[in-house]
Formats: structure tokens, sequence, C-alpha cells
């Protein structure tokens, strides 16, 4: 099986039925993606897959054959941090930091496709990610800086939105 990770071509040998966490933690060395809760429900693991998020502690590697993935690792532009990311620099998001790289997967995809969210919009496509230190209102005033960056990247001739 081959897909893409970060826009470089993988091949996949292991079991079908492999999570992705794994293959990408384990095989590949890249541990920005944590494990939390390997049930889908806390969103340590979150990924993009074809720009949406999803759990890769239950997204099987068959699941994304020939699919483009992206980790926290590949949202930069590897020059420039992601306005997600800079938004939680600005706003001082982390405080232990387990669960920031799935909050701001999750974070870059909802911006992806709502360039303006609301209050009910974010905390309907964040509540799948749990923060045990209970940064929430950071994690909110940081969705809303980047969704106003990105509008003003936007404007002035683009962005990579991951």
């Amino acid at each position: 099986m081959k897909f893409f990770l970060n826009g470089e071509e993988r091949e996949v040998n292991v079991d079908a039925d492999t999570p992705l966490l794994w293959f990408i933690r384990d095989t590949l060395e890249m541990t920005g993606t944590k494990f939390g809760c390997g049930m889908g429900l806390c969103g340590a693991c979150t990924v993009h897959l074809n720009g949406q998020a999803v759990r890769s502690c239950i997204t099987p590697v068959s699941a994304v054959e020939g699919q483009q993935i992206t980790t926290i690792e590949g949202l930069s532009d590897g020059e420039s941090l992601h306005p997600v990311q800079s938004a939680w620099v600005k706003h001082n998001v982390p405080q232990c930091g387990y669960c920031q790289p799935g909050q701001i997967m999750s974070a870059s995809a909802l911006l992806a496709g709502n360039s303006n969210p609301s209050d009910d919009d974010i905390d309907v496509a964040m509540a799948g990610n749990v923060c045990r230190c209970g940064t929430y209102p950071r994690i909110k005033a940081a969705i809303k800086t980047a969704a106003t960056e990105l509008a003003y990247e936007a404007k002035k001739g683009g962005v990579n939105n991951g």
C-alpha cells in the first residue's frame, strides 16, 4: 500500500489493520502525533486525511491507501509556522502541551473549511479534543486569531491551509 504523508509518497509495509498512528510513530518515527486513549475519543492523535480531521489511532493504514495525510510536522510550510501554530504561540495556549498537536490539527481543519467560525462552530469542531489542563478559552481565542490571520493572508495572496 502507498499513501502520501506530508506531501511525500510512503510505502506501507505493515498489516492492513495497523492503526495509522502506530505506522507514523513507530515505523516513521514521527512523534508529533500523540497516543492518548486509543479509542478515537480524546483527539491527541488527530491528523488530516485529505484535509479532514481524523483520529489516527482508529484509522487503519488500509483506509488511507492512495490518500493525502498531513501530520503536525507537515502543517507548516517548513519556513514559517502555520497561522494556527502562530496563534497558539501568541495566546500561550499549551500548558502541558500533550494534546496540542491534535488540537492544532482539528483547529486547522476547521479553518480550512470555515474561515469565519462562530463560537458554536468552534465548540462543535473542537468537542472531540480533550485538554486536561483546561486551556479551552485560550484555544478558542487562538482559533479566532488564526481565522483573522488566514483571512488577511488570503487577501494578500495565499497561505498554506494544511
